[in-house]
């Protein structure tokens, strides 16, 4: 179970943002994704993602194109943008559920409240999110990963809005993740441990790609 690109272009106007791109990822592996505003990483992440089309080449999941199977990948695929993905006249808790049930995984109000606990908004579990500050927003789409069994995790620019406690939390939960076989490609301007050590890196920026594997942090 393995994300294949290969040879990939993509042209948004007349600017080629990249080209020639080609990288493996693998169970227990993070690929960090860098690059400057405008080179392209969000066009890429969301063609990752499926939604959007590349000019030329191939993204591969379990061996076959991804378009052929689009629904499959995306069942084993969750993508976290800078968006939150939330309903402000929804409750935290009805936020988690409503998005674990779309996601077709099941799990119970218990560990929902768990995962809100956890990510530090014990207490807010029955606010409409319209009321919580930009930080609690984030916290409650981060929260479905905490309950997510999804292998492959596209996180651009997750720890923007965080405190410093929920930022290390954060970088815990990939970290986890990882060991646990599973996969994520990973965007952020802040520095963080997460993205220092042996990982898979690509800079949009000069188009350099250095090979390696997830460290602990």
């Amino acid at each position: 179970m393995s994300l294949i690109v290969s040879d990939l272009q993509c042209i948004r106007g007349d600017r080629q943002l990249f080209s020639d791109l080609s990288f493996q990822l693998h169970p227990k592996q993070l690929l960090f994704l860098e690059g400057k505003n405008g080179s392209g990483k969000t066009t890429l992440i969301r063609t990752l993602c499926g939604l959007f089309i590349a000019d030329k080449g191939n993204i591969l999941w379990k061996n076959q194109p991804i378009e052929e199977h689009l629904e499959v990948y995306r069942k084993a695929l969750f993508y976290l943008g800078h968006l939150n993905a939330i309903k402000g006249d929804l409750t935290a808790l009805e936020n988690l559920r409503f998005n674990h049930l779309i996601s077709g995984q099941k799990s119970n109000d218990n560990d929902l409240l768990d995962a809100l606990e956890r990510i530090g908004l014990f207490g807010y579990e029955d606010f409409p999110t319209r009321e919580l500050s930009q930080g609690q927003k984030r916290r409650v789409a981060l929260a479905r990963l905490i309950v997510n069994k999804s292998p492959l995790w596209i996180l651009d620019e997750p720890f923007v809005a965080l405190d410093v406690a929920a930022v290390a939390l954060l970088q815990q939960l990939i970290s986890q993740h990882i060991d646990a076989g599973g996969m994520a490609i990973l965007t952020t301007h802040q520095a963080v441990p997460l993205t220092e050590g042996e990982i898979q890196h690509i800079n949009l920026d000069d188009f350099s790609i250095k090979s390696g594997r997830v460290v602990d942090v």
